[in-house]
């Protein structure tokens, strides 16, 4: 069973930066929507080893994830 989550991002400049967010996740096999202009990430999450896993990839591209 997955559960939804959301986060805080900060450091994202515009729409491309939230894509690219999305993107890496994607290639890590989480699914996630990223929104530039709330500053928030959605993801489905199976387990705290995939939110594990999505903190590291937000903050690997240069961003904050809370």
């Amino acid at each position: 069973m997955s559960t939804k989550k959301t986060y805080k991002i900060k450091g994202m400049d515009c729409d491309a930066c939230a894509k690219m967010i999305e993107l890496d996740l994607e290639d890590q096999g989480i699914n996630a929507t990223c929104n530039y202009a709330k500053g928030i990430l959605e993801a489905e999450l199976k387990n705290d080893k995939e939110e594990e896993k999505l903190k590291v990839v937000v903050k690997s591209g240069g961003y904050d994830i809370s």
